[in-house]
């Protein structure tokens, strides 16, 4: 059973040749897989101030511990992540509550998680519109992913009815509520349809249709399942791509994702 050393044999490795800096490091190791019940009360009294003024003096350990338990939260989210893609690909890349735009029949999918009051989103729009224009051969899913407040919930609503009735016009709706100026809410979402030419009647007609909630929480636990925490936020083929990173990153991941797996 592992256990903290005592002082006694911590001046032993210190008189055996250990480095200094290590002396901490291996308790701070033991003290955290250790029960507090492990030490006696001298020991807690001899201990902290030990450690206490190896910090004081070396602040910079503590920058390496964060770093350290940066990288292992990192690489512990990226595995989720994969294990939630591997099962949620096919309600991700092919659900009919996804919006697709681009080649419906593109040989890589892009999926982008969006909030209509994101700024960030508004100004991936044109990374977006590029990859499309210079891709032709990349399908592209939209989702809706409100995140900042009432206002987005509401907005999100519209495009969701935007999709079930005039589906052909959504990327047209999609833009003009995300160049419009100002909060997006249903007020602002109901003005954008109508500037693309569709009945805002129709879309009040879907107001109490369960599939505008539906929609929203099959997106929230995409999200969720893919530890998604910001917009916009993508997905292109294996990757996970968080935050508004620009077109030539986008263009990089997508063509990753064309090339060819290299054998195990």
């Amino acid at each position: 059973m592992d256990r903290v050393p005592h002082l006694m044999e911590i001046h032993m490795f210190s008189r055996l040749g250990l480095s200094a800096g290590l002396i901490p490091l291996a308790l701070a190791a033991a003290l955290a897989s250790s029960p507090a019940s492990a030490f006696t009360d001298e020991e807690k009294k001899e201990l902290g101030p030990v450690i206490r003024e190896y910090l004081l003096q070396n602040p910079e350990v503590l920058q390496e511990a964060i770093a350290v338990l940066d990288a292992r939260h990192n690489a512990a989210e990226a595995a989720e992540r994969g294990k939630a893609l591997g099962s949620m690909k096919p309600l991700l890349l092919d659900s009919p509550r996804g919006v697709v735009v681009g080649n419906p029949k593109g040989d890589v999918t892009l999926v982008e998680f969006f909030d209509y009051n994101c700024g960030y989103c508004k100004k991936a729009l044109a990374d977006l519109q590029e990859l499309i224009k210079q891709d032709p051969n990349l399908r592209v899913v939209l989702r809706e992913f409100p995140v900042l407040g009432q206002g987005s919930v509401e907005a999100a609503q519209v495009a969701v009815a935007v999709r079930m009735v005039a589906p052909e016009k959504y990327m047209a709706f999609h833009q003009a509520l995300l160049n419009a100026r100002g909060p997006a809410d249903r007020a602002k979402a109901l003005a954008a349809a109508k500037e693309v030419g569709i009945d805002p009647a129709l879309i009040q007609k879907q107001a109490s249709s369960p599939e505008l909630n539906a929609t929203l929480d099959e997106s929230m636990k995409l999200a969720e399942a893919l530890s998604l925490n910001g917009t916009p936020s993508y997905v292109v083929g294996d990757q996970v791509v968080v935050g508004a990173v620009g077109f030539d990153k986008l263009k990089a991941a997508i063509a990753e994702s064309r090339a060819p797996k290299k054998a195990n």
